[in-house]
C-alpha cells in the first residue's frame, strides 16, 4: 500500500489527548488510524469562543499524535452544528424527516463555517499529503479546500448511515450538497445498503452517471464510493484473564450502551423488557437491565424529548416491578469511561444493542471482543444497525417489533451453553478480522489511488497537475518499501 508523506484527518471535534479514555466510535477510529501513519488531526476543539474569525489554530502533541484545532463562536455552534448538522442532516440520513427543520435558514453557516475552517487547513497542506474528512458536518470541507487550490487526494468517510434517495431529496440544498461531494476521490460508507442508497441520490439528484469503471459521474467529476466497514482494535477490550466466567449468581445482567438519541431505539428496548417481565414473570429477579445513555446535544429539543421519555419509561417499569432488593432498570445518564468498558461488557450476560438505523455501532463489536471465549455472553443486535451486515451470528431483531425484540431477550437468556459459544467463534473472527486497522488501510489504499486517476486524467490539461502527479507518484515509489511493511503489520494486528 502507497504511502504518502503525512495523512491528515480533519473532523468535526477533534479528541482531547489528554482524555483519549473518555472518547468512543469515530474518534476512537481517527486516533487509532493515527497511531499507523504520519500525520495530524484538524478540527474543532470543543470551545466556543466570543469571536474567533482571526484566532491562531493551536496545535498540540502528546503520545505520537499531533493535533490542530480552531474554536467556534456561539452562532457557528448554534447553526452550523446544533442547527444544519444535527437538526437537518442528522435526521434526514437516519430516515426521520419529521424531525428535520429544514425551514430553519442554517445552511448559510454551515457552509460558512466549513469555509472558515478551509482557510486555517489549507496553508497547513503540504503537496503530496493525503487528506480524509470524515462525517455529515464537514460534507462541503473538499470544495472548500478545492477552491483554495488543494488538488490533493481529498476522501470522506461518513460513519452514519444513508438514508433513501427520497429522504435526502427532501433536503432544500440537495444539489448543493451534491455538488460537494462531487469534490472528492473517494467517499467511504458503512454498508452496501448505504452505498445503493447515496449512488441513488446522485443519479436521481442532478443525473449522474454509472461508468463502465464502476465510478460515478457527478457534474465535471469522477468518483469513486465504496463499502468500508469500521472496524474497532480488539486487543484494546480483550482480558488476558481467560478463566474468569461471568458471575452465577443472579440476577443476570443485561447491558446497553447507547448515546441518548432517538436513533438508538431505547424507548422500544425499555418496552420490551418491561413486556418480558409482565408475560414472563420467572425472569423476575433474575434479570437486571443496565443501561448507559450518555447525554448528547441536550439542546436539541428531540433529545430533551427522549430523555424525558425514558425517565418515565424506567419509572413506570421499576415501580411495578422494582422491589427492596432488585431494581429492574439501572439507567445511568452519564459518560462510561472506556476503560471500564471492557469489565462491564465481560460481566454481562446479553449485550443488548438496537438501535433502529445505525452507521455501524461499534458498542456491538466491542461487546464481542470483550467476551471470554470459553463462557462469552450473547449478543442482542438490530437488523437496522450496519454491524448486522457482519454480525450475522448475532440474536438478530426487529426493533420496530416490541415482541421480536421480547423472544430474542428470551433467546439469548435460555440459549444453551454450545450455541453461545459456536455464535461467538464465528463473531469474534469477524471482529479481528475487520478490524480499526484493516479499515484504515483499506481506506487509505483506496482513496491513494482515486486520487491518483483524478490527477492522472486532468494533468494532460493543467501543468500544475501534471507536477501534482509528477510528486505523487515520486512519494509512491520513495514509500513503497516502507508501505509494504507497514501492511503486512496491519494485515497482522
Amino acid at each position: 500500500m502507497p504511502v504518502l508523506s503525512r495523512l491528515v484527518m480533519v473532523s468535526n471535534r477533534v479528541i482531547d489527548l489528554n482524555a483519549a479514555t473518555q472518547a468512543g466510535g469515530v474518534s476512537v477510529a481517527i486516533y487509532d488510524t493515527l497511531a499507523r501513519h504520519p500525520g495530524f488531526w484538524f478540527g474543532w476543539n470543543g470551545k466556543i469562543e466570543e469571536e474567533n474569525d482571526t484566532a491562531a489554530p493551536v496545535t498540540t502533541t502528546a503520545d505520537g499524535h499531533t493535533t490542530v484545532t480552531v474554536s467556534l463562536t456561539a452562532d457557528d455552534y448554534n447553526d452550523y452544528y446544533l442547527g444544519y448538522s444535527n437538526s437537518v442532516l442528522w435526521p434526514v440520513f437516519h430516515n426521520r424527516l419529521d424531525l428535520a427543520q429544514f425551514e430553519a435558514g442554517y445552511y448559510a453557516r454551515y457552509v460558512a463555517v466549513n469555509a472558515k475552517l478551509a482557510d486555517v487547513l489549507a496553508p497547513l497542506i503540504e503537496p503530496d499529503d493525503v487528506i480524509w474528512i470524515h462525517d455529515y458536518h464537514l460534507l462541503p470541507m473538499a470544495l472548500e479546500l478545492r477552491r483554495r487550490g488543494i488538488e490533493n487526494p481529498i476522501g470522506y468517510f461518513l460513519h452514519i448511515p444513508v438514508g433513501s434517495a427520497q429522504a435526502l431529496l427532501a433536503i432544500p440544498e440537495y444539489r448543493e450538497l451534491a455538488r460537494s461531494l462531487s469534490a472528492y476521490d473517494l467517499i467511504g460508507l458503512q454498508t452496501p445498503g448505504d452505498v445503493r442508497n447515496l449512488i441513488d441520490f446522485l443519479l436521481q439528484s442532478v443525473s449522474g452517471r454509472l461508468l463502465p469503471t464502476g465510478r460515478i459521474r457527478v457534474f465535471d467529476a469522477e468518483l469513486d464510493i465504496g463499502c468500508f466497514p469500521v472496524g474497532i482494535e480488539p486487543s484494546e477490550f480483550a482480558s488476558p484473564d481467560h478463566s474468569a466466567q461471568i458471575e452465577s449468581s443472579e440476577p443476570s445482567r443485561i447491558i446497553g450502551i447507547d448515546r441518548l438519541d432517538y436513533t438508538k431505539g431505547l424507548p422500544q428496548k425499555f418496552r420490551a423488557f418491561g413486556k418480558l417481565l409482565e408475560e414472563y414473570p420467572e425472569y423476575r429477579r433474575r434479570i437486571v437491565l443496565s443501561q448507559f445513555a450518555p447525554p448528547t446535544r441536550e439542546s436539541v429539543e428531540a433529545y430533551a424529548d427522549i430523555k424525558s421519555e425514558l425517565e418515565s419509561l424506567s419509572g413506570s417499569i421499576n415501580g411495578r416491578y422494582g422491589e427492596l432488593d432488585w431494581v429492574p432498570i439501572n439507567y445511568i445518564h452519564r459518560t462510561m469511561p472506556r476503560n471500564e468498558l471492557r469489565d462491564i461488557y465481560r460481566s454481562s450476560r446479553v449485550g443488548w444493542v438496537t438501535p433502529l438505523m445505525d452507521g455501524m455501532n461499534l458498542v456491538a463489536k466491542e461487546f464481542v471482543a470483550s467476551q471470554n471465549p470459553q463462557d462469552p455472553g450473547v449478543l442482542i443486535l438490530s437488523k437496522f444497525a450496519g454491524a448486522a451486515a457482519q454480525l450475522t451470528d448475532a440474536v438478530l431483531v426487529n426493533p420496530y417489533d416490541i415482541n421480536d425484540m421480547t423472544q430474542g431477550l428470551r433467546t439469548a437468556l435460555e440459549m444453551p451453553a454450545e450455541e453461545r459459544l459456536a455464535r461467538h467463534e464465528k463473531l469474534s473472527s469477524v471482529v479481528h478480522e475487520s478490524d480499526s486497522a484493516a479499515w484504515s488501510s483499506s481506506y487509505y489504499s483506496a482513496l491513494v489511488k482515486a486520487g491518483e486517476r483524478r490527477l492522472g486524467r486532468t494533468a494532460q490539461s493543467s501543468p500544475r497537475m501534471n507536477e501534482a502527479l509528477d510528486r505523487l507518484k515520486t512519494a509512491i515509489k520513495k514509500n513503497s518499501e516502507k508501505s509494504s511493511a507497514s501492511g503486512r503489520r496491519a494485515a497482522h494486528a
